[in-house]
């Protein structure tokens, strides 16, 4: 069962020792990596890009893993994609999980890269056809409907192989993630539905000949931790509105808030169902506080995975 952190909100205001020991204070605490979203220009020009920052992340502490999650692979090529992806091995061989979705909650965010918004699906197949040889170390030849190469080669392959996981919660996604993923990572959905999502995933994976996969699907969830439920509420309700621009009623169904051990217990069947890659926003009162209930979370999931 891996467990992840979104970068702590105080992280990059800090100087570089802080920067150093609030790493530190997130691998005490039993978490496995920090991952990070990535935009372009989303909603008002807001964005960070995933590759900067997990690369910046993988120089402040010496185990703790990185990821983006998730990554806008159809606004980008992916032959320099492979290259950032071989960088970023090197910098933290072994350390690296790879995110990667079609986007799609700002639609001019796509635009502005030059991309038909209806065309993401397409790319990202394509993207990901391509950048699993040159992962590889393959010379990779590829004619497509968005993509045209001739002996593309990007060395040395990455060993370890960095998986790649299928963010997305339409059928389409869960196929992808089946014939090119090594796992799905989902977001706002029941467990029933997370279930079901894995039953389709093995199902495209079996038509696409693929066989005995090291599965790492996820769920990545938002959630509120405080004293009280409604204190918890009150937190991740105001950050989520901040973030999203929409009223919280529009996500309350599916984020956990409440005590740790409240937040963990709604989380255990995403765990009985399958899921063994859990990431975490967490929202508390300061980095401190989410960082110990991180802590709690992810023993109390790790005993749900083990049982």
């Amino acid at each position: 069962m891996k467990i992840g952190l979104a970068t702590p909100d105080g992280l990059w205001a800090s100087d570089l020792d802080s920067r150093r020991e609030l790493l530190a204070q997130v691998a005490a605490a039993g978490v496995d990596h920090v991952f990070m979203a990535d935009h372009v220009s989303f909603r008002n020009g807001s964005g960070t890009d995933g590759f900067v920052e997990i690369a910046g992340l993988s120089q402040l502490h010496p185990t703790l893993g990185v990821m983006i999650s998730i990554y806008l692979l159809p606004l980008r090529h992916p032959v320099p994609v492979a290259r950032q992806l071989a960088t970023v091995n090197r910098l933290a061989p072994g350390r690296v999980l790879f995110g990667v979705g079609i986007g799609g909650e700002d639609r001019h965010e796509i635009e502005v890269c030059g991309v038909d918004p209806a065309t993401r699906g397409r790319r990202m197949n394509e993207s990901l056809s391509v950048l699993r040889g040159l992962m590889g170390g393959e010379e990779v030849t590829f004619h497509g409907e968005f993509f045209d190469l001739d002996r593309a080669l990007i060395r040395p392959a990455i060993e370890p192989a960095i998986p790649i996981i299928v963010g997305g919660r339409s059928d389409a996604a869960l196929v992808r993630a089946g014939r090119l993923g090594d796992g799905w990572i989902g977001a706002w959905c029941s467990v029933r539905r997370f279930s079901q999502a894995l039953g389709i995933i093995d199902d495209a994976a079996e038509q696409a000949g693929r066989v005995a996969v090291d599965w790492q699907h996820g769920y990545q969830p938002w959630v509120g931790v405080g004293d009280t439920r409604d204190e918890a509420r009150g937190r991740v309700a105001e950050a989520m509105e901040a973030f999203y621009k929409v009223p919280f009623e529009s996500f309350e169904k599916y984020t956990p808030f409440g005590t740790p051990d409240e937040v963990a217990s709604q989380l255990g069947g995403y765990v009985e169902a399958g899921c063994r890659l859990m990431n975490f926003k967490v929202v508390a009162g300061n980095d401190a506080e989410a960082i110990a209930a991180m802590g709690e979370i992810g023993r109390a999931l790790r005993e749900v995975a083990a049982a």
